[in-house]
């Protein structure tokens, strides 16, 4: 019996149709490939889609930056016809947040302040409603995202970014000195290791395993190698807060974004150092003493694998195992940049998936463009303008690469084809409507306008709408067209603690413009309270002045 059905097995193979190649969409879903890839969207419009996780049986779970109508902050997501197209699309969880893998038959993901985990059990698509808390980390502002990463021995890396620029001792604020020493790089700025099986765990300066590291939202463990490799949002505002020294020409490229290894120990040089991968050199942030030259803050730093231009805001990293694409892309890093937006204005840069070639945990080349036009335009000033935004990487079990979308919530899977590419289809995915030029300005907001555009537009951009997650939008916002005296302090006072709007957090501080006249603050909020579509009554001089704190 044992032989028969054997051979019955083996009939039954033979008779199988050999699985056929994925259809791609048309023009890959918007985005352009190298020669030889396609892609097929898994699905679209799932809302601000951030990191992913993927099962061996090919299951998705996305991360979201917001709530779905029905309260989830997770979808499970999965394809039974096997045409690379999703067909089940479950909700899960309220959390929301970045950080998302699966690891030892759970699903951990993260929140601004915890690590959590669900039991995930073997063919099923949602894990258990039971969530257990793993890791209770450090509240407040700044950069709150808690993306995280698994090595092979039972430890949990886990990014705790800044709450500053650069550990100066007024928050976004220009010739502000740094603290020195830095006491934020105790609770912030590097990566705490901890049990990746133990409940209860809380942050302290013992679990501190590498820091100097402003923000890396990019972070992987590398099996191979044995090493956690990142990429670091770097600091802003070099020309903004310090143009004695910078021109703004050098703050839209410096400093770069690096991409690096890292071991225990390790210190990555913030706040006191950054790193400019056009002299291939690290230099002493101006709040530290630097002046564009010095370096004398430097030696403990250690040196990145490679600098990227400034800004980009790299969101995701991946070492690529599979044999799915071509054998030089094996142990190689794909980068995600989610895109700028602190350009002062300029074209904005990023939003595009990169690769690094790597040989035993070293690049071995330049960077190359791997996927672009996520945009979806020539060229856009405020990021809010981009179609797609690329935030988050995953690798099938076949080796296929899947980018997520933090705008829409597009998910492609990207194929390779070493012969022939079949004929696209055209699926009609959706396309975000062209956006309408800024509408006109009324001679009276002038005045505003100019103070807007010198102080305000580069974090709000010329259209109102913010940057996601970091700067809060001032269209169609009750706080902007509500009472007068709360937009008022917050211009006086400034604004440290994360902000809520239409279910996003938006957690970059806001300095006080205190040193602006009266007059100057009415008429940049009486531009602000009647542009963006927003309609509502001015702001006077004398409504400023009975707020204004009494020296």
């Amino acid at each position: 019996m044992r032989y028969l059905g054997i051979l019955s097995l083996i009939v039954l193979l033979s008779c199988q149709k050999p699985a056929q190649p994925l259809t791609p969409d048309l023009n890959n879903g918007g985005i352009t490939l190298p020669q030889g890839f396609a892609a097929v969207v898994v699905t679209d419009t799932l809302g601000r889609g951030r990191h992913m996780a993927i099962n061996q049986n090919g299951d998705i779970y996305l991360h979201l930056a917001r709530l779905t109508k029905d309260g989830n902050g997770i979808l499970a997501i999965r394809d039974t016809s096997g045409d690379g197209r999703a067909d089940i699309i479950k909700g899960y969880s309220d959390v929301t947040g970045t950080g998302i893998e699966l690891h030892k038959g759970y699903l951990y993901y993260s929140d601004r302040t915890h690590v959590y985990r669900s039991r995930l059990p073997e063919g099923q698509l949602l894990p258990e409603t039971k969530m257990d808390t793993l890791v209770t980390l450090v509240e407040g502002g700044g950069h709150m995202e808690k993306p995280f990463t698994f090595d092979d021995q039972g430890g949990m890396y886990v990014n705790v970014g800044s709450l500053s620029n650069c550990c100066e001792m007024k928050l976004r604020t220009g010739h502000s000195p740094g603290d020195d020493p830095c006491k934020e790089l105790e609770t912030r700025a590097g990566i705490w290791k901890f049990d990746d099986n133990t409940l209860g765990q809380k942050q302290d300066l013992q679990h501190r395993w590498a820091t100097g590291i402003r923000n890396a939202v990019a972070l992987t463990w590398d099996p191979d190698t044995k090493k956690v490799f990142a990429l670091q949002h770097g600091r802003d505002d070099l020309h903004r807060y310090w143009d004695e020294y910078y021109t703004e020409e050098q703050n839209l490229e410096l400093p770069s974004e690096i991409f690096f290894d890292l071991q225990e120990g390790d210190d990555m040089g913030w706040p006191y150092c950054y790193y400019d991968h056009i002299q291939n050199k690290k230099f002493t942030n101006p709040e530290y003493g630097g002046d564009g030259t010095k370096s004398d803050r430097c030696d403990k730093a250690k040196d990145p694998l490679m600098g990227f231009p400034g800004h980009w805001g790299p969101n995701d990293v991946l070492i690529y195992k599979g044999k799915l694409f071509p054998e030089r892309y094996r142990n190689g890093a794909f980068v995600a940049f989610h895109g700028s937006w602190n350009r002062l204005g300029h074209e904005q840069q990023g939003f595009k998936v990169a690769f690094i070639p790597m040989k035993d945990g070293k690049p071995t080349g330049p960077y190359e463009v791997f996927a672009d036009g996520f945009i979806g335009q020539p060229a856009i000033t405020d990021p809010s303008n981009a179609f797609f935004r690329p935030c988050g990487l995953a690798e099938g079990p076949d080796g296929s690469l899947y980018i997520s979308d933090s705008m829409h919530g597009r998910i492609w899977r990207i194929m390779y084809y070493p012969k022939e590419i079949p004929v696209a289809e055209d699926h009609k995915l959706f396309v975000p409507p062209v956006l309408e030029n800024p509408e006109p300005i009324a001679p009276e907001l002038y005045a505003g306008k100019r103070v807007y555009d010198k102080y305000c537009v580069s974090c709000h951009m010329n259209t109102g709408r913010g940057a996601p997650g970091m700067n809060p939008p001032l269209n169609g916002v009750p706080l902007v067209t509500g009472d007068k005296r709360v937009l008022i302090s917050i211009v006086l006072n400034g604004l440290t603690q994360p902000m809520v709007i239409k279910g996003e957090t938006y957690s970059n501080t806001m300095a006080a413009h205190n040193f602006l006249t009266d007059q100057q603050i009415a008429d940049v909020l009486t531009y602000v309270r009647n542009t963006f579509g927003n309609k509502a009554e001015p702001v006077t001089a004398e409504e400023v002045k009975k707020l204004r704190p009494k020296i």
